[in-house]
């Protein structure tokens, strides 16, 4: 086996144009409808993973100065990142529902359009 031609052939590839075909197409408008509802989705779960954290943090009285009054702002910033952990997947589910039905005329004609050839 000859790894200097494989390596060869690799580097050739990776500069050659590159025609857009419609595997490609379909694969671009597939990502281009589930990208919104994960994006939103990992930005709702870090914040609310952070809230929840810094709520345990006031509450163990790890910051703050561990008084009455930050143990209950910690435990309702505990609430707050748990209801929003907790609806983060559902509101996903939504989300990618409506990207799917956004574009779901454009894919499925393309992929009727591969399939047929």
């Amino acid at each position: 086996m000859n790894t200097d031609k494989i390596y060869a052939e690799q580097l050739a590839n990776e500069y050659t144009p590159k025609d857009t075909s419609k595997v490609v197409a379909l694969k671009k408008l597939d990502a281009k409808a589930k990208l919104p509802a994960t994006i939103f989705t990992y930005t709702l779960g870090i914040i609310s993973a952070l809230i929840l954290g810094i709520g345990m943090c006031l509450t163990m009285g790890q910051i703050g100065d561990s008084s009455t009054v930050s143990f209950i702002i910690g435990i309702i910033l505990g609430v707050i990142g748990i209801i929003g952990v907790s609806v983060n997947y559902p509101i996903y589910k939504k989300m990618l529902a409506k990207g799917k039905q956004k574009y779901a005329f454009e894919i499925v004609q393309l992929a009727k359009e591969i399939s047929d050839k």
